[in-house]
């Protein structure tokens, strides 16, 4: 693939020299005609990088030529995304597609029922791969049963822990399989140098300032903690006020009392947090599985000893629990003040569309073949010695790609780097025992309206529970202020929703 498109790049580089002369003739005679690409579509996107650096200019431009767009991507950082998105979405400034995640999408449905956005369901039928889409996943996103989206598809849950495997050896250790065990390996790579290089040094896990996709709600799922919501005899209970969210608090506190974490969590950035991982300032790292490339790749250009592996099943009160999310981890919405007409509506429906077929779904999703990947038997072959190459050219590229899992369009990977292949069985692994949200396919006004200004009430107590500012009285105190504040309205609303879906069955 990567010579042919070396040859079509030769091949129209040999034509426009050809046609200078009558190029420079046409200009000179009608000085208004329009360039090519200027006639093309136009397709303005906002989208969250996950990754050090931007996609390969060279396969951007492949998507370009094979789509027949002129595509204009606005990439951001993700640990600053939901700002930049909030701040262009309040400032009526988006372009003409914006990536929500589905953490945001609660605070964007006003704005959605505030008509900014195009209703898609009605054009799906019109495109060959959008038609496909899984109708149970469109439900989940649905607005007042109305289709705004198109997903971003991924796993049920991801979650689980990145550990040093080396670290373990140096000790004698294995891996943990329950919280006590868990606790005692934190414990160990604090105080018992697993590094061996004769100083207390390290820390046994590194957090960062997010209760989601930090530490916080895996280990909360570990402790037998419910997924945001628990239902109780057609009674919603929010998380935090179960007995089981106390627990984490607390086993939290104490690795927070005996720096066994570290100190300065609650004002970690991602990136920071990354950074202690693959210096070897911390042995555990815990949150998205297929993140262990990645960081191995970092960590063994700085230490070439460092080994990772990946544990997903620590047995709690409850046995095996994790979270899940949505099989969506986020939307493209289309904005109805960037694109004016149905028409050009249906331009950027048709790039999405052209994305899910199979010369530019595997282009996206595996790079250029020789370059990136080997093609086998009509299989893919990810090589280990590719793989930085990979991460730097291709991968950001995921955050584009429309239902990617259930794309029977993308080619079946036959070898994957060996880390990769096992965060891929362990997310697999996580379908056996996966907590819910009970409230997925429900709906709260009031929660839609308030759950920002609600939720910093509770983000703000954990924190200072866990750095000891607060015990749990206060805490309590702080749970009775979200219901006074609209907590306890969200938790009608929610049980009136569960009776009316239940009596219409």
């Amino acid at each position: 693939m990567f010579e042919g498109l070396m040859r079509r790049l030769a091949v129209r580089y040999g034509c426009l020299l050809g046609l200078l002369p009558l190029i420079v003739l046409g200009a000179c005679s009608n000085a208004d005609s329009a360039q090519p690409d200027q006639a093309l579509p136009q397709v303005s996107i906002l989208a969250p990088l996950h990754f050090p650096q931007q996609p390969s200019k060279e396969i951007v431009s492949e998507i370009e030529r094979l789509t027949g767009v002129k595509l204009a991507i606005t990439w951001v950082p993700e640990g600053v995304y939901s700002d930049k998105m909030n701040t262009a979405l309040t400032t009526n400034s988006l372009g003409k597609v914006t990536f929500v995640k589905f953490t945001d999408y609660n605070l964007v449905k006003n704005a959605v029922r505030s008509d900014a956005f195009w209703e898609i369901g009605p054009y799906l039928a019109d495109f060959p791969n959008l038609q496909q889409l899984d109708p149970a996943i469109l439900s989940q996103t649905a607005v007042d049963g109305k289709i705004y989206g198109l997903y971003t598809e991924r796993p049920s849950s991801r979650q689980g822990i990145i550990i040093r495997q080396d670290w373990l050896d140096q000790l004698q250790l294995g891996k943990p399989q329950t919280l006590d065990e868990l606790y005692e390996v934190m414990k160990q790579f604090t105080y018992n140098d697993p590094d061996g290089n004769g100083k207390q040094d390290t820390i046994g896990l590194v957090d960062r300032n997010d209760l989601v996709y930090g530490v916080f709600k895996t280990l909360s799922s570990y402790f037998g903690a419910p997924n945001n919501w628990k239902l109780e005899n057609g009674q919603f209970i929010p998380e935090f006020a179960t007995r089981e969210y106390m627990d984490t608090m607390n086993f939290m506190h104490k690795l927070y009392e005996e720096k066994i974490i570290n100190r300065d969590f609650a004002l970690t950035s991602k990136e920071v947090q990354r950074d202690k991982f693959i210096r070897g300032t911390a042995g555990i790292f815990i949150g998205s599985m297929t993140d262990v490339q990645r960081l191995s790749i970092e960590a063994q250009a700085i230490n070439p000893q460092a080994e990772l592996t990946l544990i997903n099943r620590i047995k709690g009160p409850e046995g095996y629990r994790v979270w899940s999310i949505p099989n969506y981890n986020g939307l493209y919405l289309f904005s109805r003040k960037a694109i004016a007409t149905e028409q050009e509506l249906k331009e950027v429906l048709h790039f999405f569309d052209r994305s899910m077929d199979k010369d530019v779904a595997n282009l996206m999703m595996y790079g250029i073949e020789g370059r990136h990947y080997k093609l086998e038997n009509g299989k893919v072959i990810l090589p280990e010695e590719t793989s930085q190459l990979r991460v730097n050219e291709v991968n950001p590229l995921y955050s584009l790609m429309i239902a990617d899992i259930s794309n029977k369009n993308i080619l079946e990977v036959a070898q994957k780097e060996q880390l990769t292949a096992l965060a891929d069985q362990l997310s697999r692994d996580n379908e056996q025992f996966v907590v819910d949200d009970p409230t997925l396919t429900l709906s709260s006004p009031t929660y839609d309206e308030k759950n920002v200004e609600l939720s910093t009430i509770i983000t703000d107590a954990t924190y200072n529970y866990i750095i000891g500012n607060m015990d749990a009285a206060a805490f309590n105190a702080e749970v009775e202020k979200w219901k006074s504040s609209g907590g306890a309205l969200i938790m009608q609303e929610y049980a009136h929703a569960l009776a009316g879906a239940e009596s219409s069955r």
